[in-house]
């Protein structure tokens, strides 16, 4: 038996959780020792659960009031903050939803109902909006009906993993609703604010809780790509161990930015970039149950809400918020549909740190390499309007001109070193033309790999064992010392232009590769592609 550290009275130590949940009202055994009056029992009992006697009788003659929530208001409470140093917020959702901070003070619930509710209205439409359910995830298959990681929440069979996916898909929805269907602790954290030391604290409380109440607690760790890969080793014990369930939210590619001993502990599941349906459906959703507040305008219908969409480009928050903007600059006098649409402001999707940045730039280089000026065009502009480095894009540019261009057109080489000369020297916005002259002139080029493919040949013969370390015929050694010139370096070595056109008959590969040719004839490949109709 222990003592409920709220109530004093003697429930079991597997029941105590439950007992808490219930308001203190469950599972009391009335059989066993009194343990809320002034002697304590018997056995002894954790210092988790006791409450010194002096707080036991305050509690006692100054009960604090019982306020009861209607269903709507009960779901419209958040999780509690407490804080770890003082420093960090963390969420701590118990068992079914309900959080008590260890240690923290208690107000009262009408007290805190008024406080919450000031803080729904302060929270962005993006934040009041968020799904407390699967059913209200839209355009992830993961958590439909049918979806894997549905099948395994419902199970309460949660393992750790990483969402992965991009911004405004639903990775820390997701994390929140496990929070409220399973039965475990959940702890979420974000890697912004937190270090490896409050993580320590965190497993700490996480292997009190196992031991204790033998609940679970799952850790969910927003941007979880922030923490370099040696603070990434802190969560290696507790996840293989068993000890936390770990959830990590990322945008970034997990092959790069997590740990591969991490990586392998989890599950990595991919979150889809939401279609412009998906996004229509949420900002229904948002006008159904919000639009009345702000005394909704004809201006918000359904094409701007399809404008919205396309707008936000995967991004549910970024539509929500784009609405919430809308429906606020509607209300203004004289204002139009166009003018509306005028006021919004673009937000780019172009991460120049993230896979944004590298898909763009291969997707230039192949629209160069496949002869299509337009597209080319397109994933430049695309790259300066987000403020890429013009220099990175020249750079990409000098290689082109030898990667695909090469013999059969040297000048394209001198024309990308040029352009980033230029780039160099003039700087944005004036260099965007001298890499759009240098992107059009090498897209409508003739093209030729032989170099290139001349070069990979000969790198894949080094690989063959034996063929690094031939040894140099001797007449194309170099003899600058007399030692080497009695030993004949350099001795037969024909000079060629001491001969008509330079032709002499000379081997200048070793005699175990001669006979060997790495350059091939043909400038490009001999295949046909089957969807092109051959005439």
């Amino acid at each position: 038996m222990v003592a409920c550290p709220i109530c004093g009275q003697s429930v079991k130590q597997a029941q105590i959780n439950a007992h808490i949940d219930s308001d203190c009202v469950k599972h009391v055994d009335v059989s066993g020792p009194v343990l809320n009056g002034s002697s304590q029992p018997e056995t002894s009992i954790s210092g988790f659960f006791s409450t010194p006697l002096a707080k036991r009788i305050v509690s006692q003659e100054n009960p604090r009031p019982e306020t009861k929530l209607t269903p709507d208001e009960a779901r419209s409470v958040p999780a509690k903050r407490s804080f770890v140093d003082n420093q960090h917020p963390f969420i701590d959702i118990g068992q079914n939803g309900n959080t008590e901070p260890e240690g923290a003070l208690v107000e009262p619930t009408a007290k805190r109902s008024k406080t919450t509710n000031a803080f729904q209205k302060a929270a962005p439409l993006a934040e009041r909006m968020r799904p407390r359910t699967l059913n209200d995830v839209y355009g992830q298959d993961l958590v439909g009906p049918s979806g894997v990681l549905r099948g395994l929440i419902e199970q309460d069979r949660v393992p750790s993993m990483i969402l992965w996916g991009n911004a405004g898909t639903g990775k820390t929805t997701i994390a929140r609703v496990i929070a409220t269907m399973v039965d475990s602790r959940f702890v979420e954290i974000n890697s912004t604010s937190s270090g490896v030391a409050e993580c320590k604290k965190l497993f700490g409380e996480a292997k009190n809780e196992l031991g204790l109440t033998g609940r679970k607690t799952i850790i969910f760790c927003d941007e979880i790509h922030r923490f370099s890969k040696s603070q990434q080793d802190v969560f290696l014990g507790p996840v293989e161990s068993g000890q936390i369930t770990l959830i990590g939210a990322t945008t970034e590619n997990p092959s790069f930015k997590i740990q591969d001993a991490l990586l392998s502990r989890c599950r990595t599941f991919t979150l889809q970039k939401l279609t412009d349906g998906s996004i229509c459906e949420i900002l229904n959703r948002a006008l159904q149950e919000e639009g009345p507040n702000y005394c909704p305008s004809a201006l918000v219908d359904d094409e701007l809400v399809k404008y919205l969409a396309a707008f936000a480009d995967g991004d549910a928050r970024t539509a929500l918020n784009l609405l919430e903007l809308a429906m606020e600059l509607s209300k203004r006098k004289d204002m139009t549909q166009g003018d509306l649409k005028k006021s919004l402001t673009k937000t780019l999707v172009y991460d120049r740190a993230g896979d944004q940045h590298y898909d763009t730039i291969s997707a230039f280089h192949k629209s160069i390499r496949g002869g299509d000026p337009d597209a080319a065009l397109y994933y430049l502009a695309r790259m300066l309007q987000s403020g890429e480095d013009a220099l990175y894009i020249a750079r990409r540019l000098v290689v082109v001109a030898s990667e695909d261009i090469g013999l059969a057109d040297n000048g394209m080489l001198s024309l990308a070193t040029a352009a980033y000369t230029a780039a160099e020297k003039v700087g944005m916005p004036e260099a965007r033309i001298n890499l759009a002259h240098a992107t059009v002139a090498m897209a409508l080029s003739k093209k030729s790999t032989r170099a290139y493919r001349g070069l990979s040949n000969a790198t894949a013969a080094l690989r063959e064992p034996g063929i690094a370390g031939l040894p140099i015929p001797v007449h194309l050694r170099n003899a600058p010392t007399r030692l080497m010139k009695e030993l004949g370096y350099g001795k037969e070595y024909k000079y060629n232009p001491d001969y008509v056109d330079g032709k002499v008959a000379q081997e200048y590969l070793p005699e175990q590769l001669r006979g060997c040719h790495f350059l091939e004839e043909a400038d490009l490949g001999n295949q046909y592609d089957p969807d092109i109709s051959q005439h």
